[in-house]
């Protein structure tokens, strides 16, 4: 195959390994992240936050290959078909995001996480080509017999980390979010234990990044409260989710709501995990992008049902809820008046009040070592977990989870 060359904001030109990893690129499955906007809404805060799961993708495959090239030259054996496989891991890891990434995951669909929409994408597109995906769903669902191909892919220290931090700190200007991703990827390294197993074998860092491990961890903290969890992105996004709350309570109730053909299947009815197994399902979820959402929502907006049009309109003119955060659950005496005085303001029903008053919880975890550890591997053969290696005290303080407890409410609320 004669090399495909591509220009990315990030890293300049970058490779297309092999014919079978385009072929992937150039599906319709794949193709529709172009429409997929990596950060939601987070564009209403910032400006250039316009770029795609698509960018993202290929950038996170391009750190693969760089990694894998890493590895081989420290003398960790990865073949060529374990190469191809996990550069297929990485490129389809997100192809299940649902529209507006993570802000809609819990809200068109139950029970099912786009990790999982990802793995039934990657299945269908195996059989689809005759098995070429095999080695890539053996490391995406970590059932390959090296385990550290899987933690490039899904780990505390994985290259899609690496992708989006530095990524999303360049479009939206948010400069806490740089990391020294070159260093790092030097510095990957893979230990054994005694029986060397391979499916015990694990990535490490080399103790001589220490402390860009360090920033990696504190920029993932910075990013989390600038940009994911900054009180206007969350504004926006539980208003869309409360928009198509409303839209599901319609259609349930025999109103006929505009929609496209693939966005009617899932307002009309629920669809959980065991429905993914209708290919038909499946395909339809595929058909849905960004712009079926808000293609919707601003018909929706001029819409007779008073709470719906009046989320909708607010959405499309970005007249974003007023947003209080805290360390703890808004009590229901905080609540209850301003409900009450929705329904009286907005003229709906005492219930509905419900979709403009929220209140919830948000989490940043920026090191869980709980499921995952970034460990650093010392000269003299000993590994350490980050949290216990550093002098900066603070990177033990960043393995907490802190919640933030936020109470949303319609501005010009009286």
């Amino acid at each position: 195959m004669r090399r495909k060359i591509l220009n990315d904001p990030i890293y300049g030109f970058i490779t297309v390994p092999d014919a079978t990893v385009l072929r992937l690129i150039d599906h319709p499955w794949f193709q529709r992240l172009r429409y997929i906007k990596q950060l939601g809404l987070s564009h209403l805060v910032y400006p250039g936050a316009l770029h795609t799961r698509f960018h993202h993708a290929l950038g996170a495959m391009h750190l693969m290959g760089q990694a894998i090239e890493t590895l081989r030259s420290k003398g960790h054996a990865v073949t060529d078909d374990e190469a191809q496989g996990a550069a297929i891991a990485i490129l389809l890891h997100d192809v299940g995001h649902g529209p507006f990434s993570h802000a809609l995951e819990s809200s068109l669909v139950d029970g099912i996480d786009h990790e999982e929409v990802s793995a039934l994408v990657m299945d269908a597109l195996n059989n689809e080509l005759d098995g070429a995906l095999t080695t890539g769903l053996a490391i995406f669902r970590d059932q390959h017999p090296k385990h550290f191909l899987h933690q490039l892919v899904s780990s505390q220290l994985d290259v899609d980390r690496m992708d989006y931090l530095n990524r999303d700190s360049f479009y939206t200007g948010v400069s806490e979010g740089v990391i020294g991703g070159d260093r790092i990827i030097k510095m990957l390294e893979v230990v054994h234990d005694a029986s060397l197993d391979t499916r015990k074998s694990r990535l490490v860092v080399e103790e001589k990044a220490i402390y860009s491990i360090e920033k990696f961890i504190v920029a993932r903290r910075l990013m989390y409260w600038q940009v994911y969890l900054h009180k206007t992105v969350v504004s926006a996004e539980v208003m869309l989710v409360e928009a198509l709350k409303r839209a599901k309570t319609l259609v349930a109730g025999g109103e006929p709501l505009f929609a496209s053909p693939a966005l009617q299947r899932f307002l009309s009815k629920p669809h959980g995990r065991d429905d993914f197994r209708d290919p038909e399902v499946l395909k339809d979820f595929l058909r849905l992008d960004d712009h079926d959402i808000m293609g919707a929502v601003k018909v929706w907006a001029e819409h007779r049902d008073k709470s719906l049009g009046k989320l909708c309109s607010d959405i499309v003119q970005r007249r974003t809820f007023k947003i209080a955060l805290q360390s703890n659950p808004w009590p229901a005496d905080e609540v209850s008046p301003k409900r009450t005085a929705v329904a009286k303001q907005l003229g709906v029903p005492a219930d509905q009040a419900e979709h403009f008053v929220l209140t919830g919880r948000i989490v940043n975890n920026a090191y869980d070592t709980a499921t995952d550890r970034i460990e650093l591997l010392y000269k003299d053969g000993t590994v350490r977990d980050i949290a216990e290696a550093s002098d900066n005290l603070g990177i033990a303080a960043l393995s907490t989870p802190v919640e933030k407890w936020y109470l949303a409410w319609p501005r010009g609320l009286t």
